[in-house]
């Protein structure tokens, strides 16, 4: 008996009590540890783990946070990559979000000790960010923005049926819009539409003109659409609001994306509201931006429905520290020199081959990713890897996501901060040692 595994097992209160697990339990909580215990006691069990190791092996089972969401290293090349997050918040977003999540001043005049308005600085860093904007509301995402705008507006949306867009995972543009109660009508064809379809729709009905842009594809070939300059011209004196949605959030023009909308343009060329969203090319937290003429921000302010849409003081403090603060990492990676990219894809390849690894530096092609700029690459430089290096990088730690191309595996250096090479360095050193 004296040989039976199980009593070589540390009891579960015994490991629970060491001073190492007590403070990860304070900082995790305990149902948490217990449960990496319990793991660990197992593979004591199976002789996975000596009995004096397993505190060690218990700690280094458990996770960074208490949270199961993990930093990664966006080797893919895709600036605003949606299944990591779109937007990396910049650091002084960071710093904002930890100021904000104990007790905030979010709904009260410190001066007065009334309730405040909620919100108002990060409205306030909208408009100085917009100024063709006279008012702005921020909702939890674009697809609450249009929701709203088609509740609260109400009546007939006339939209041009090349725009009635799926943007991912199956949602539908024209469903989303459906399920608020609106009625579409449906104008043009799905390759072409004129001013003159949009005004033969317009009826006592009408509640808006929507002009959705096509974020994530284009039409070529014989094509027409209505420039949103165009459309407010032709609208005008009907009474009907224009509502576009440029998606992106792309704040002012750019020179790096001549041909993607932006917020301050498409107001000033007549647009009554736009609306898109603060996680893409603003750089921002997941956000619905609402800008335009004030009296209609009143008017979705006011509806019931934007109490559920509201955001919470978190996103608040990111979106107003986005836009007042140092460059977001989304513009840094957009405003990259190439010859840059070029000598930190050469500097982290000659580490890598010094260490005997099969490593080359290579001239790759990024994206904007998030809906943005679909047909416009940006040049870029990678290190190429073999192609089975893919799948223990993203076991690493931290885990790193490139991508393969034919029989090597690219990390693409946009859109990832210089700051992260000598890590991602470290992470690719591990995975081959372990290999070896």
């Amino acid at each position: 008996m004296s040989d039976d595994p199980r009593r070589r097992v540390p009891r579960t209160d015994t490991l629970l009590a060491d001073p190492q697990l007590a403070a990860a339990a304070d900082r995790l909580g305990r149902d948490l540890v217990r449960a990496a215990v319990q793991d660990v006691q197992q593979r004591v069990r199976t002789g996975a783990v000596p009995p004096d190791a397993a505190v060690p092996a218990v700690l280094a089972a458990l996770p960074a946070t208490a949270s199961s969401l993990r930093p990664v290293l966006n080797a893919t090349g895709v600036l605003v990559h949606t299944n990591l997050g779109r937007a990396p918040l910049s650091p002084a977003a960071v710093e904002a979000v930890v100021a904000a999540s104990g007790t905030t001043d979010v709904e009260l005049d410190l001066t007065t000790g009334r309730r405040g308005p909620r919100g108002e600085a990060a409205l306030a860093a909208l408009l100085d960010a917009v100024p063709a904007a006279e008012a702005a509301l921020v909702v939890n995402n674009c697809a609450a923005a249009l929701a709203l705008v088609a509740t609260a507006l109400g009546g007939e949306l006339v939209i041009a049926r090349g725009e009635l867009v799926e943007i991912g995972d199956g949602f539908r543009i024209p469903e989303l819009l459906e399920a608020t109660g609106a009625r579409l009508r449906e104008v043009g064809t799905t390759n072409r539409v004129t001013l003159d379809d949009y005004r033969r729709a317009l009826s006592e009905h009408t509640g808006a003109v929507l002009k959705v842009h096509p974020s994530n594809f284009v039409v070529r070939g014989f094509t027409r659409a209505v420039p949103v300059a165009e459309l407010a011209a032709g609208l005008a004196g009907s009474g009907v609001p224009l509502v576009a949605d440029v998606g992106s959030g792309l704040a002012r023009p750019h020179p790096v994306l001549p041909d993607e909308p932006d917020l301050q343009t498409t107001l000033a060329d007549g647009a009554d509201l736009v609306l898109a969203s603060g996680d893409k090319l603003l750089g921002g937290p997941q956000a619905g931006l609402v800008l335009g003429r004030a009296d209609l921000v009143q008017r979705l302010r006011r509806h019931p429905l934007y109490r559920a849409f509201r955001v919470d003081k978190t996103t608040l403090a990111a979106l107003e520290a986005t836009l007042r603060g140092p460059r977001p990492p989304v513009q840094q990676m957009l405003a990259a020199d190439v010859d840059g990219l070029r000598r930190r894809a050469a500097a982290l390849a000659a580490r890598l081959t010094a260490a005997g690894l099969d490593a080359v530096a290579v001239d790759s092609e990024a994206r904007v990713g998030g809906g943005g700029a679909p047909e416009h690459p940006l040049p870029s430089a990678a290190v190429s890897l073999p192609a089975e290096f893919a799948v223990p990088l993203r076991a690493g730690t931290p885990p790193v996501v490139g991508y393969v191309a034919g029989d090597r595996t690219l990390l693409d250096l946009r859109s990832l901060p210089p700051a992260d090479d000598e890590t991602l360095a470290a992470v690719v050193l591990e995975v081959a040692r372990r290999w070896t």
